[in-house]
């Protein structure tokens, strides 16, 4: 397991139990069993971390269903054995992080189906529209749900957006000066005529920020046409979801990346029972 995930579980339980859990501290000193079920159908993500928080305090883990799986109402996903106090001070962490994560993985998996209908070719990608500490647990939770991560931190890629624009004033000159230091480019366009703009100056992916399915198909074929559009990748942002994501996907959009999955997120209803 990465040292980072790590080392943020430890901080999560650290922050609910605190100076220790005053109320399962007053039970009998016994082994237990528990299992977690989930309470409505979804995509199961996080189970190795729900493992690692309950593991931390010397319970044993079964895991039974693995990331990726699906699961439906009362189905059991993981059975834990530990003393009283480890598994249920371990209970509401493992269960928050399992619950975020499963509800995005599900969430990204209902899109990335409705996109595969249309075209398997285009890929649908997060944000950095993430909860401050968990971007890690966020993005491996779309991965799960079969999307992709796109940029983790503001030091992976060079993204060009309005406002870097309305400090430098120009697009082609911020361009230039990106293309002598960093290969990869991405620039957010509203238009198509920046679109050609920044095809010409070397971008590498050209964000269609806010246009319609009838716009971006515009895009597409002038850039077809000038003999640009093998050369950049086309993603579509803003406003997608569900109810009109197949309408884009129809577009030959390259990428779809929708902030929703990882800023709306909806957790799947999970419950640790005791034995």
């Amino acid at each position: 397991m990465h040292i980072r995930a790590k080392k943020a579980l430890a901080g999560f339980l650290a922050e609910d139990i605190g100076k220790g859990d005053i109320t399962s501290n007053l039970l009998p000193r016994k082994k237990i069993s528990a299992k977690i079920i989930s309470r409505q159908h979804g995509i199961i993500a996080g189970v190795q971390y729900a493992k690692e928080i309950f593991a931390s305090k010397r319970c044993q883990v079964k895991i039974i269903k693995k990331d990726g799986s699906h699961v439906k109402p009362s189905e059991e996903m993981m059975i834990i054995s530990g003393t009283a106090q480890s598994v249920l001070s371990c209970e509401r962490t493992a269960l928050n992080i399992l619950s975020r994560m499963s509800g995005i993985a599900t969430q990204t998996n209902l899109l990335v189906q409705k996109i595969r209908k249309i075209n398997p070719r285009v890929h649908l990608y997060s944000t950095r529209k993430t909860a401050p500490g968990l971007r890690f647990f966020d993005k491996e939770a779309v991965t799960i749900g079969g999307g992709h991560k796109h940029r983790l931190s503001l030091d992976q890629i060079v993204m060009i957006k309005d406002n870097h624009l309305a400090v430098s004033g120009s697009v082609y000159p911020l361009l230039e000066k990106a293309r002598k230091k960093h290969k990869k480019i991405e620039i957010e366009v509203e238009n198509l005529h920046d679109a050609i703009v920044s095809a010409q100056g070397g971008a590498s992916i050209i964000m269609l920020d806010n246009m319609t399915p009838k716009e971006i198909s515009q895009v597409v074929n002038t850039l077809k046409k000038l003999g640009l559009r093998n050369k950049v990748k086309l993603e579509a942002s803003g406003g997608i979801d569900s109810t009109n994501i197949q309408a884009y996907a129809k577009t030959e959009i390259d990428m779809i990346s929708v902030g929703k999955i990882t800023s709306s997120v909806v957790g799947l209803d999970l419950s640790l029972e005791v034995n």
